[in-house]
């Protein structure tokens, strides 16, 4: 068996020495023949103990020369990581340093920036919540002078209601009707506008609070962001509160979903700047309305109110002219009384002669009637027979005259009566036209509102 063994012996490893830029060693060819020839026998058996462990010189020199050329490089290698290494220390530092103070100082021009506009959207909101409160002002003074005006439309049509009670010829369309009717459309033009007016004020009212609403929205992510960049400008080396977040910089492309992508300082700003100039915008139109409702409420209180004094003139000038009328009229109606009695007077008086005529007309045309009785040549016409004949004649024209004279004092008291009747009928027919324009028309329209309620206050 020990015959068979091959001895080998250990093999230095020449690639360490060529790693390390030292030259491999130089090995003898003919030790390198001598051990090919030899490899497969075995001849040098007898002193294989002592040769099996053991390296030939040069390979010890070899050897030798590997690990002090390794030593030396790595030696070097190290000195040279070791100034690398101090260097880049000291330049990192101070790169972080400033980075860091660029950072920190950047923050502050961003609080600097972000408490500016901030600032100005506070002070806008203040404005505007200045300026909705005067608006709802203007809001409560038309609804207020909105429903003031159904006072006046109510007592317009009461008044033309109650003139509509009026009878005879007093029914006519006077003045004071026409004037009537003119406030009544002048009050529905009114309506009209002050509801128009309101529903614009309501609409801008709308448009302040969510322009507000904008504003207070902006100014909170405002003072959240500086509240958070003002605490990330507290932070230094020393913090206790700060940790390592290695995707912060991916983190924040998400935690924008409203947004396609995170906007630039640009964008930024200019949304602010849209924001403001949107609510410099309604703060003017709300001004232009609140000067326009209080140029509304200014002309429809002068123009009610011009109606009512213009209303009240015709009533007075109409009653003025109904008393006039029913003086007249009960003047008239005094002198027809008077007319009356005396032709009642009168016609007593002519009936009295008719009477007194009847008996010297009955003597007359007896005698003559007798007369005819006379016998033969007695029926002559003598002075007796003509002068009653003459009698007789006169007294019927007489009786006939004082008939005629009778029927026409009897017609003409007729007349008179009629006269009376119509001057008692169009007396009260002024009478009850008084009562509605003067007793009701006018008394209804002392319940007028006043400037003060007209104008919404």
């Amino acid at each position: 068996m020990s015959s068979q063994v091959l001895v080998s012996r250990p093999h230095f490893d020449t690639r360490v020495v060529a790693q390390n830029g030292s030259q491999p060693p130089v090995t003898n060819p003919e030790t390198t023949v001598k051990e090919n020839v030899y490899a497969g026998t075995s001849t040098g058996l007898a002193t294989a103990g002592y040769r099996s462990a053991k390296y030939t010189p040069e390979e010890w020199l070899t050897n030798n020369s590997a690990l002090l050329n390794r030593a030396v490089a790595d030696r070097d290698r190290a000195e040279n990581i070791c100034h690398e290494s101090k260097a880049l220390k000291a330049e990192t530092d101070a790169g972080t340093l400033r980075t860091q103070t660029e950072g920190t100082k950047h923050l502050g021009e961003r609080l600097q920036d972000i408490h500016r506009w901030r600032s100005e959207l506070a002070q806008f909101i203040e404005r505007l919540n200045a300026e909705t409160h005067l608006l709802i002002g203007s809001r409560r003074r038309l609804e207020k002078a909105l429903d003031a005006t159904e006072i006046p439309f109510a007592i317009a049509t009461d008044n033309l209601t109650c003139r509509e009670r009026r009878f005879g010829p007093d029914l006519v369309v006077d003045p004071v009707e026409e004037e009537l009717l003119k406030e009544v459309e002048l009050i529905r033009s009114i309506q009209a506008l002050l509801k128009k007016t309101l529903d614009q004020t309501l609409n801008q009212i709308r448009l302040n609070r969510e322009v507000t609403q904008t504003l207070e929205f902006d100014w909170s992510d405002k003072q959240q962001a500086y509240t958070l960049d003002d605490q990330c400008g507290r932070y230094n080396n020393r913090s206790m509160d700060t940790q390592q977040h290695p995707s912060s910089a991916v983190l924040q492309d998400q935690c924008v979903p409203k947004l396609k992508k995170v906007c630039d300082e640009e964008v930024w700003r200019k949304f602010t700047v849209d924001n403001l100039r949107l609510a410099e915008r309604e703060e003017t139109a709300s001004q232009a309305l609140r000067r326009l409702s209080e140029r509304v409420l200014q002309e429809t209180t002068e123009d009610l109110r011009a109606q009512c004094v213009t209303v009240d003139q015709a009533f007075i000038q109409r009653c003025m002219e109904l008393s006039q009328s029913k003086t007249q009229l009960e003047l008239h109606l005094g002198q027809i009384l008077d007319q009356i009695g005396a032709q009642e007077k009168n016609i007593s008086y002519l009936q009295q002669a008719v009477h007194d005529k009847e008996a010297p007309l009955r003597v007359a045309q007896s005698r003559l009637h007798n007369r005819t009785f006379r016998p033969n040549i007695e029926q002559c016409r003598d002075q007796p027979q003509l002068s009653l004949l003459g009698e007789a004649s006169k007294l019927s024209r007489t009786v006939s005259a004082l008939q005629q004279q009778l029927y026409e004092a009897r017609k003409s008291l007729s007349d008179l009566e009629e006269s009376r009747l119509a001057l008692e009928k169009d007396i009260a027919c002024k009478t009850n036209s008084l009562l509605i324009d003067r007793e009701k028309c006018m008394t209804h329209r002392t319940r007028y509102p006043t400037v003060t309620v007209l104008s919404g206050y």
